[in-house]
């Protein structure tokens, strides 16, 4: 995955690259308020296709930016540190390019190492503790490619010698919502997807 991973985002960076959704886009000049957000996601990932798109829908856009992200995602209970660990696991197991591209510098911001993120991408958990190695099998049974995913008697045990159950319930609920619109983004096009991504139109993953 670690190959993959990294040509995709060479790839992404050296070019023009552009989603090719079906939906109409607000160019950024339209967008009133959400020109800051727009700044945001095409600073980091050179493509603001998910708030071009869902700008004609605000009530939405105000739902995922300010009541998910920054109450939820950004707010809550839990430690940004296992909210970014848990996010990026996700994309790079889900193989979305323009998640990956946000979701790094995210972690890295929160206090993950450069290290811990190239053992995230070759899917090790060498350097990580007890509390961050809970985490990221939590976020092994969320991740939508996991059709068996359970909440063990055994992954309970060790969550919950670091966070509280009112916590867990907060953490699964993020990964489920960044899930659902990691779904829903590459079922309307509004992002790019890693070479090994399978979540594609023909089932295979993308060309490198």
């Amino acid at each position: 995955m670690a190959h993959a991973l990294s040509c995709g985002i060479e790839k992404a960076a050296g070019g023009n690259t552009m989603t090719n959704t079906v939906f109409s886009r607000t160019d950024r000049s339209g967008l009133g308020p959400w020109q800051p957000a727009w700044d945001a996601l095409h600073g980091l990932t050179g493509d603001a296709t998910f708030v071009e798109v869902f700008a004609q829908a605000p009530a939405l856009l105000e739902f995922v930016m300010q009541q998910f992200y920054a109450k939820v995602f950004f707010g809550g209970e839990v430690d940004q540190r296992y909210k970014q660990l848990a996010r990026l696991k996700l994309s790079l197991i889900h193989g979305c390019r323009t998640c990956n591209k946000q979701n790094i510098p995210g972690a890295l911001a929160a206090g993950l190492t450069q290290t811990q993120i190239d053992a995230l991408v070759d899917d090790r958990v060498e350097g990580f503790n007890d509390a961050e190695c809970a985490v990221i099998e939590y976020a092994e049974q969320v991740a939508l490619s996991n059709m068996n995913g359970h909440m063990t008697p055994a992954l309970f045990t060790r969550l919950r010698a670091h966070f509280s159950e009112a916590q867990i319930l907060e953490l699964g609920t993020a990964m489920a919502v960044i899930s659902g619109l990691a779904k829903l983004s590459f079922v309307l096009d509004l992002v790019e997807r890693e070479s090994y991504c399978h979540f594609s139109p023909s089932g295979e993953a993308v060309a490198a």
